[in-house]
Protein backbone atom coordinates (compact mmCIF):
# COMPACT_ATOMS: atom_id res chain seq x y z
CA UNK A 1 0.00 0.00 0.00
CA UNK A 2 1.36 3.46 -1.00
CA UNK A 3 2.10 5.81 1.58
CA UNK A 4 -0.75 8.86 2.03
CA UNK A 5 0.92 12.13 1.22
CA UNK A 6 0.70 14.91 4.41
CA UNK A 7 -2.08 16.72 4.60
CA UNK A 8 -0.90 20.89 4.45
CA UNK A 9 -3.32 23.61 5.05
CA UNK A 10 -3.02 27.67 5.67
CA UNK A 11 -5.25 30.24 6.96
CA UNK A 12 -5.27 33.32 7.38
CA UNK A 13 -7.07 36.45 8.47
CA UNK A 14 -6.36 39.98 8.35
CA UNK A 15 -6.96 42.49 11.42
CA UNK A 16 -7.42 46.62 11.12
CA UNK A 17 -7.99 47.55 14.70
CA UNK A 18 -4.72 45.54 15.86
CA UNK A 19 -1.42 46.11 14.96
CA UNK A 20 1.46 42.81 14.90
CA UNK A 21 3.19 44.66 17.76
CA UNK A 22 -0.17 44.28 19.91
CA UNK A 23 -1.37 40.57 19.30
CA UNK A 24 1.80 39.03 19.23
CA UNK A 25 2.07 38.97 22.93
CA UNK A 26 -1.15 37.09 22.88
CA UNK A 27 0.60 34.57 20.68
CA UNK A 28 3.95 34.26 21.76
CA UNK A 29 2.32 33.48 25.73
CA UNK A 30 2.44 30.14 24.59
CA UNK A 31 0.49 28.37 27.81
CA UNK A 32 -2.20 30.46 27.19
CA UNK A 33 -4.04 29.58 24.23
CA UNK A 34 -6.82 28.56 26.04
CA UNK A 35 -8.29 32.51 26.47
CA UNK A 36 -8.65 32.86 22.77
CA UNK A 37 -8.92 28.88 21.07
CA UNK A 38 -13.11 28.93 21.13
CA UNK A 39 -13.63 25.33 23.51
CA UNK A 40 -10.04 24.70 24.54
CA UNK A 41 -11.17 25.22 28.37
CA UNK A 42 -6.97 23.73 30.09
CA UNK A 43 -4.11 25.07 28.84
CA UNK A 44 -0.83 24.38 31.03
CA UNK A 45 2.77 24.19 30.89
CA UNK A 46 4.39 20.62 31.53
CA UNK A 47 7.83 20.90 30.66
CA UNK A 48 10.18 24.23 30.39
CA UNK A 49 9.91 28.17 30.64
CA UNK A 50 6.43 29.38 28.79
CA UNK A 51 7.35 30.96 25.38
CA UNK A 52 10.92 29.39 24.83
CA UNK A 53 11.79 26.94 22.65
CA UNK A 54 10.92 23.79 23.58
CA UNK A 55 8.60 24.07 26.42
CA UNK A 56 5.17 21.68 26.67
CA UNK A 57 2.01 22.53 27.32
CA UNK A 58 -0.39 20.34 27.98
CA UNK A 59 -3.78 21.57 26.45
CA UNK A 60 -7.28 19.83 27.27
CA UNK A 61 -11.14 19.96 26.57
CA UNK A 62 -10.48 20.37 22.91
CA UNK A 63 -13.40 21.13 20.14
CA UNK A 64 -12.57 17.81 18.62
CA UNK A 65 -13.94 14.73 19.62
CA UNK A 66 -11.65 12.14 21.21
CA UNK A 67 -10.91 8.57 19.17
CA UNK A 68 -10.25 6.73 22.58
CA UNK A 69 -13.84 7.11 23.70
CA UNK A 70 -12.56 9.59 26.75
CA UNK A 71 -14.93 12.10 27.54
CA UNK A 72 -12.35 14.80 26.99
CA UNK A 73 -9.92 15.28 24.57
CA UNK A 74 -6.38 16.64 24.63
CA UNK A 75 -2.51 16.99 23.06
CA UNK A 76 0.52 17.62 24.36
CA UNK A 77 2.49 19.95 22.37
CA UNK A 78 6.35 21.28 22.22
CA UNK A 79 7.19 24.69 21.45
CA UNK A 80 9.94 24.35 18.12
CA UNK A 81 11.07 27.64 17.19
CA UNK A 82 10.26 31.28 18.45
CA UNK A 83 11.29 34.34 17.07
CA UNK A 84 9.86 37.52 18.28
CA UNK A 85 11.88 39.53 15.57
CA UNK A 86 9.83 38.15 13.17
CA UNK A 87 6.72 37.71 15.28
CA UNK A 88 6.34 33.92 14.43
CA UNK A 89 7.09 30.28 15.99
CA UNK A 90 6.65 26.30 15.65
CA UNK A 91 5.10 23.58 17.62
CA UNK A 92 4.18 20.36 16.70
CA UNK A 93 1.79 17.90 18.66
CA UNK A 94 4.04 15.04 20.50
CA UNK A 95 0.80 13.04 21.92
CA UNK A 96 -2.99 13.26 21.96
CA UNK A 97 -6.48 11.32 22.07
CA UNK A 98 -7.73 12.90 18.84
CA UNK A 99 -5.62 10.97 16.20
CA UNK A 100 -3.76 13.31 15.03
CA UNK A 101 -0.14 12.80 14.30
CA UNK A 102 3.40 14.07 12.66
CA UNK A 103 1.51 17.65 13.31
CA UNK A 104 3.19 20.46 12.92
CA UNK A 105 2.19 23.85 12.67
CA UNK A 106 3.66 27.56 12.04
CA UNK A 107 2.13 30.55 13.22
CA UNK A 108 3.22 34.62 11.52
CA UNK A 109 2.26 37.66 12.13
CA UNK A 110 3.15 40.70 9.57
CA UNK A 111 1.89 44.06 10.12
CA UNK A 112 -0.23 45.37 7.36
CA UNK A 113 0.60 48.77 6.08
CA UNK A 114 -0.21 52.17 8.16
CA UNK A 115 -3.76 53.54 7.89
CA UNK A 116 -6.06 55.18 9.78
CA UNK A 117 -5.59 53.35 12.54
CA UNK A 118 -2.01 52.93 12.46
CA UNK A 119 -2.07 49.71 10.64
CA UNK A 120 -3.18 46.35 11.34
CA UNK A 121 -1.81 42.64 11.23
CA UNK A 122 -2.29 39.62 9.49
CA UNK A 123 -2.16 35.91 11.00
CA UNK A 124 -1.04 33.24 8.73
CA UNK A 125 -1.51 29.48 10.67
CA UNK A 126 0.52 26.46 8.35
CA UNK A 127 0.02 23.20 9.41
CA UNK A 128 1.18 19.89 8.12
CA UNK A 129 0.05 16.41 9.30
CA UNK A 130 -0.44 13.15 8.48
CA UNK A 131 -3.76 11.85 7.19
CA UNK A 132 -6.62 11.90 10.22
CA UNK A 133 -9.27 9.01 9.70
CA UNK A 134 -12.42 10.05 9.73
CA UNK A 135 -11.26 13.67 8.30
CA UNK A 136 -10.60 15.23 5.13
CA UNK A 137 -8.36 17.83 4.65
CA UNK A 138 -10.98 20.28 3.57
CA UNK A 139 -12.92 19.98 6.98
CA UNK A 140 -9.48 20.04 8.66
CA UNK A 141 -9.01 23.60 6.87
CA UNK A 142 -12.60 24.90 7.43
CA UNK A 143 -12.15 24.43 11.00
CA UNK A 144 -8.45 26.03 11.08
CA UNK A 145 -10.54 29.16 9.14
CA UNK A 146 -13.03 29.34 11.74
CA UNK A 147 -10.95 28.72 14.75
CA UNK A 148 -8.61 31.76 13.83
CA UNK A 149 -11.19 33.84 13.47
CA UNK A 150 -12.56 33.52 16.92
CA UNK A 151 -9.23 33.69 17.90
CA UNK A 152 -8.08 36.82 16.96
CA UNK A 153 -11.50 38.43 17.50
CA UNK A 154 -10.61 37.61 21.11
CA UNK A 155 -7.51 38.48 21.11
CA UNK A 156 -8.35 41.77 19.35
CA UNK A 157 -11.19 42.31 21.81
CA UNK A 158 -8.68 42.29 24.76
CA UNK A 159 -6.20 45.19 23.15
CA UNK A 160 -6.13 47.86 25.21
CA UNK A 161 -7.70 50.91 23.37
Amino acid sequence: MAEQKKWEGTVSTSLENATADQIWPFWKDFYSVNKWFPGNTTCEGIHGNNGEAGCIRYCGDLPVPAVDGAASSWTKERLIAIDHKEKSFSYEILDCNIGVKSYVANVKIDPLAAGENGGGCRIEWRFSVDPVEGWSLEDMVSNYEVWLKIMVKNMEAAVPK
